[in-house]
This record gives structure tokens, C-alpha cells and sequence, in this order.
């Protein structure tokens, strides 16, 4: 662990809510609707601002976290084992893409790093709800590529609106 990271932690809280604020997951979570209209999957977007210091102590990594988040979140608890965190770790400047097995298994580990990369830069460069509008997007033609809809009514089973942690 490393003082910077520590210090980030301890005074970062409210910072992902003013990245994000209501409009903003407003925007995103219209995003996530029309991509879902286009599949049978399910996209979750969950924002954390800083992880408890003792997390950062044990120096838990964002990659460790999202696999929580997704846990916790139920993201691999969808009909076709389709579901996609997509987890951003503000103060660390962290972005991490998780997939159920379902679209694992069809998806290769780069084209979600790949996803990662653009939100990073665009998260950069400032510009978070083109961002993440973005990479829900990138998500959801790849969600569409491989489980597409059928024309029929797909239960929303993961809340569409940004989860602020």
C-alpha cells in the first residue's frame, strides 16, 4: 500500500457523486434500457468512490473489489448467465468489466480490457457520462452479438439505474 492510495481513500468520498451526479445516472441508466432492448442480458453499473480503509490496508485490489460488487450485486444470477458488471473504482481511477459465464465463455478477457481502456481515457480526460454512456454501449453490441433478442418480453432482472456503493 502506498501513502498516495491510502490518502486518496481517506478523502475521496464524495468525489464519484460529483462525477456522477443524478442526471448524469439518469443518462446512463436510459443507456442501459435501450441497450438491454437489443439483448437477453443484463447490464449493471456500479460506482464506488473509495473502499474502506481497511480494504485499502489489506491493500485489496479494484479487480478483488468487483468481484465482491458482482457477488453481492447478483450480476451472475441472470436466466441466461449473461449478466455484465461494469465497476468503477473512483479514487483509484480503477474500471473493471466482469462477465457471467454465459458471455465469458464467448467473449474474450481482451475485448472487455479493451471496453476498460476507453472509459479510463475518457474518465481522463473528464468527460465521465459520454464515458460511461460509452462503454455501456461497447457492453451492449457485444451483449446483442451474442444474445440477441428473440422478440420477446426479457424480465429486467438487474436494476438499470448506476449503483453508487
Amino acid at each position: 500500500m502506498t501513502i498516495a492510495r491510502f490518502f486518496k481513500h481517506a478523502v475521496s468520498s464524495h468525489v464519484a457523486r460529483r462525477m456522477f451526479p443524478p442526471a448524469a445516472l439518469d443518462a446512463i441508466q436510459k443507456a442501459i434500457a435501450a441497450g438491454e432492448a437489443r439483448h437477453q442480458g443484463q447490464v449493471c453499473f456500479a460506482i464506488e468512490g473509495v473502499l474502506p480503509l481497511g480494504d485499502v490496508l489489506r491493500k485489496r485490489s479494484a479487480r478483488q473489489r468487483a468481484h465482491e460488487v458482482f457477488a453481492h450485486l447478483r450480476v451472475w444470477d441472470t436466466q441466461h448467465n449473461s449478466g455484465v458488471l461494469i465497476y468503477v473504482l473512483v479514487a483509484d481511477r480503477a474500471i473493471e468489466i466482469l462477465a457471467d459465464r454465459g458471455i465469458a465463455a464467448r467473449v474474450p478477457e481482451s475485448d472487455w480490457v479493451s471496453i476498460c481502456t476507453r472509459l479510463r481515457e475518457r474518465f481522463l480526460a473528464g468527460d465521465f457520462l459520454a464515458g460511461a454512456i460509452d462503454g455501456v454501449t461497447a457492453v451492449s453490441d457485444i451483449l446483442a452479438q451474442h444474445f440477441p433478442t428473440d422478440g420477446t418480453h426479457v424480465a429486467n432482472e438487474l436494476p438499470d439505474r448506476p449503483i453508487l456503493l
